[in-house]
């Protein structure tokens, strides 16, 4: 029971690495023993709690606004549910039970600030939002289709000799990444993502490590790294893929001197470079040193024979591991 685990965790350190499975398992001590059903809420979508339990947060209906409540804890309602036998409040058509079913919800929450973030015909993606580790912010994206007619530039869809070819079931949209202060409800940041394919739905296509933030853009094989500031801003570190240092250019024109040449012009046109972008440049790198370390004729034939399934992989998934490393799934 919980007295043993409680004098447990008093005289026992446990082992390494395992604090945080030691503070978990109080909760399979902690249970509801009322229920109410069919709870009145505010018209939107209820999302998540901040990790440390304060904050709550919700997408407007029209999924243009964040709406943050702040959790009042579990004895806000005490005078409400007080004397009412049983274990849970089904569908009651009296009066208290009407009463209780319409006041429940704003008595455990309260409405602090509603905050209009997507705009230009955006809408907020419910499956998506990230706290940072001091729970002072919220990030989250929106995203608009992409017209018909205009139809976007060529070379605004292929950017890079790794972008995809865009899928008539997952068109290109127009992607933004908001931080929102939960404290005062304000605005801080936004950056934009034009004419791309960035998955937000699960926050699979990006991902929070302390205050790194990194961002896959599927349709440009890319990923974008930013820094979240205490002031609740994004700062650009690096964006990976047909670069992966600020210098590759200086050293791709000093064999090529067109490249920067054009670069400068705006004459640039990625898509048509012959070369293998920088990272999966790596890659190949890589594979191919192991086949030179295997020192056996089968692992450079095995290394020739997929060299063109390599080519060919491209970037679905990625996540921070620490502040410096990514694992990176190619599919």
């Amino acid at each position: 029971n919980v007295i043993h685990r409680l004098e447990r965790r008093r005289i026992s350190s446990g082992k390494a690495g395992t604090h945080w499975h030691q503070v978990r398992v109080f909760h399979q001590n902690v249970f509801p023993n009322f229920t109410v059903v069919n709870v009145e809420k505010p018209p939107c979508f209820l999302r998540k709690f901040s990790p440390d339990g304060r904050y709550f947060i919700a997408f407007s209906s029209d999924q243009t606004s964040l709406e943050i409540y702040e959790y009042q804890g579990c004895q806000a309602a005490e005078d409400l549910l007080q004397g009412y036998e049983g274990e849970i409040l089904a569908n009651g058509n009296d009066q208290r039970s009407v009463n209780i079913r319409g006041r429940l919800f704003e008595r455990f929450f309260v409405l602090l600030h509603i905050t209009n973030v997507a705009s230009n015909g955006e809408h907020l993606n419910r499956e998506c939002s990230l706290f940072t580790d001091d729970c002072r912010y919220v990030i989250v994206g929106s995203a608009a289709y992409l017209p018909e007619e205009p139809h976007p530039p060529f070379f605004e869809v292929y950017r890079n000799s790794e972008s995809v070819t865009p899928n008539p079931r997952s068109p290109l949209e127009d992607y933004s990444l908001h931080i929102i202060d939960l404290h005062t409800g304000r605005l801080c940041d936004t950056r934009t993502f034009k004419c791309d394919k960035v998955i937000l739905s699960h926050n699979q296509g990006l991902y929070l490590y302390k205050n790194i933030l990194a961002i896959l853009s599927v349709q440009q094989q890319t990923i974008h790294v930013f820094q979240v500031t205490p002031e609740g801003t994004f700062i650009d570190v690096r964006t990976i893929g047909r670069f992966c240092y600020e210098d590759d250019l200086l050293t791709l024109s000093a064999v090529y001197p067109e490249v920067q040449r054009d670069t400068q012009t705006g004459m640039a046109n990625p898509y048509k470079e012959p070369f293998i972008n920088s990272l999966k440049h790596r890659l190949l790198v890589y594979l191919w040193r192991r086949a030179e370390q295997d020192g056996s004729a089968i692992a450079k034939r095995r290394f020739f024979q997929y060299f063109d399934q390599l080519r060919q992989l491209r970037m679905w998934k990625m996540q921070l591991l620490d502040e410096n490393h990514l694992f990176i799934k190619y599919t």
